[in-house]
């Protein structure tokens, strides 16, 4: 459509070209101008409008030139621009006109120009940015060379690391500041003025004195742990004050009222309290020296205390013996008390989890005991409601528990005297010995007591043996004789294995072809004796009372006779069949 009009425009050219001349001819005709002068006219015509159409082509030429050069220029400057900026090469789409591709390449050219030009703005803002943060931070700031133009990638890295320089200052002023916080609340209890410059300006309210560094963080924790063992000395002082406070109160027997009182006034930093509590520790010092005899004795019964509870013997008391019997009360003989107290006390502190160990075993001995003195009291077979079966099992328990705390108690001992390089005694002797005589004693009362029972057996032995008599029946009408419809059996023999037990006066012999009741039950009850080589107290007398027979009740007659009814006849007579 565009060649059709461009096309019409040149013929309507010619064409007015063509009536402009006509008309040029009718003119000159009407004017009478010769042919010479047409002629010449006609040539300055001629003339004029090849100038005017040459003009015309060499500025068109002028333009396509300019237009060609601007390709080659914009195709230069393009391809410097995408070296630049790190992206591809430009690439012309094919069949393009010359106009075109200038136009394509311009715009393209000022596209990118901009996007440099947005590109440097924003790097150098972003490189500010960075460089105040590695400077609060101390860290290197991302690297672009001087002068070269980031590329997309560079700028998102950059602004990536921004995000994290930002995000770690957070974090650090965070730190910064609790740690800070934490300096002044501890400085503020302890009442501590600061010193040094670096104590000045973490309790001072300037929030940009600190450059937030890893130095700067490590010297204010080491700050912070410096002041926690200040604090934490101060406390221990203070409690130490405290604790000897309680203990002069208690050796003059001062008021409870006063002493509530006083506790009450102590107020203010620690520094302030310690130097409270010193200046009551001092007025007290001062007071126990006008009463040095009731003190001493006072620490003297402290004294004998803390000696039964870590259960020292007569051996290990004896070294302070001289000092516990000197009367010449004077405040030397009280340091050398308050010394030997300290040092019981710390005595006591260490061996207290083995003290806690043997009072455990202790109670269970004193359970196992008790359990042996009702296993020879009879009538608790007579006891209803399951209180034999419960004191079975509690027994066995106690017979359980009495080895497992012994060897629990036995390593526990040898750990600390390996680790203390001492020995551990318990009224002057080792655990296990002490133990030992627990049982040795024991030992020795049950079979003390088994031959008492013996001995009071032998001396009634003639009583129950007395025979027994069945009484004769009358003959009837008086005539002395045998009944002739009443026989007299024979008393029938009785096996061998027979049990003894009296019942009132009268002693009766009977079958007892199965061991009682309670004597099966007790031996289920009794542990079975380790096969290992390492025997406890406990299975050594369980060994030992394996062999040893038990009393027989009247419960367990009777259960043995209502068995045995069929095995023997203690009517003396026997009714006939036919009377």
């Amino acid at each position: 459509m565009s060649s059709r009009r461009s096309e019409a425009l040149a013929f309507s050219l010619v064409t007015g070209i063509n009536h402009a001349m006509a008309r040029l001819v009718g003119i000159w005709d009407s004017i009478g101008i010769m042919e010479e002068q047409r002629v010449e006219r006609m040539e300055t015509v001629k003339k004029h409008i090849e100038g005017l159409l040459n003009d015309m082509i060499t500025e068109e030429e002028a333009l396509k030139h300019r237009i060609r050069a601007n390709i080659i220029t914009f195709q230069k400057q393009l391809d410097t621009l995408c070296l630049e900026m790190s992206m591809d090469p430009n690439k012309m789409e094919e069949g393009l006109t010359v106009l075109q591709i200038e136009k394509n390449l311009r715009l393209r050219l000022e596209v990118l120009t901009k996007e440099k030009g947005e590109r440097l703005k924003e790097l150098h803002g972003l490189q500010q940015e960075d460089k105040e943060l590695c400077v609060e931070l101390c860290v290197t700031p991302y690297y672009i060379p001087t002068g070269s133009m980031p590329s997309r990638t560079q700028l998102q890295e950059l602004r990536e690391h921004i995000q994290t320089l930002s995000e770690e200052k957070k974090s650090r002023a965070k730190v910064f500041s609790g740690l800070r916080e934490d300096i002044r609340k501890l400085m503020e209890e302890m009442g501590h003025e600061p010193e040094t410059s670096l104590e000045k300006e973490s309790v001072g309210h300037d929030e940009d004195i600190f450059l937030l560094t890893h130095e700067n963080i490590k010297a204010l924790k080491l700050l912070l742990s410096q002041m926690e063992v200040k604090k934490e000395s101060l406390t221990n002082t203070l409690a130490e004050l405290k604790e000897q406070s309680m203990c002069l109160w208690n050796r003059l027997d001062a008021l409870e009222q006063d002493c509530n009182v006083f506790q009450e006034s102590v107020q203010g930093t620690l520094s302030d309290q310690i130097a409270q509590w010193q200046g009551e520790v001092d007025r007290l010092t001062d007071l126990q020296k006008t009463r040095l005899e009731d003190v001493i004795e006072k620490v003297r019964q402290e004294l004998v205390t803390f000696w039964d509870k870590c259960n020292l013997g007569p051996e290990q008391r004896e070294t302070f013996n001289a000092h516990f019997c000197d009367n010449n009360f004077t405040e030397e003989l009280l340091a050398l008390h308050d010394a030997a107290l300290l040092k019981v006390k710390n005595y006591y502190g260490q061996v207290k989890p083995l003290l806690e160990a043997l009072q455990r075993w202790e109670k269970y001995w004193a359970l196992f005991q008790d359990f042996e003195k009702k296993a020879n009291d009879p009538n608790r077979f007579s006891n209803r409601g399951g209180a034999l079966l419960k004191e079975a099992k509690e027994k066995v328990k106690v017979q359980k528990m009495l080895p497992k705390l012994e060897e629990e108690l036995k390593k526990g001992v040898e750990a600390w005297e390996k680790d203390q390089g001492s020995a551990f005694l318990v009224q002057g002797r080792r655990v296990m010995t002490y133990i030992s005589s627990q049982w040795e004693e024991y030992k020795q009362q049950r079979d003390k007591e088994k031959s008492e029972r013996a001995a009071l057996q032998t001396s009634k032995k003639g009583e129950m043996t007395t025979p027994f008599k069945t009484p004769t029946k009358r003959a009837h009408g008086g005539i002395n004789g045998p009944t002739p419809n009443k026989i007299r059996k024979p008393f029938q023999k009785i096996p061998s294995q027979l049990t003894r037990v009296r019942s009132s006066s009268t002693f009766i012999r009977v079958p007892s072809s199965k061991p009682p009741l309670f004597q099966v039950q007790m031996q289920k009850m009794r542990p079975l004796e380790s096969s290992s080589s390492q025997r406890t107290p406990l299975l050594e007398c369980n060994s030992t009372e394996r062999k040893q027979s038990v009393d027989i009740s009247y419960s367990d007659f009777t259960s043995a006779l209502s068995k045995k009814t069929s095995d023997a006849v203690f009517n003396s007579t026997a009714k006939d069949p036919t009377f």
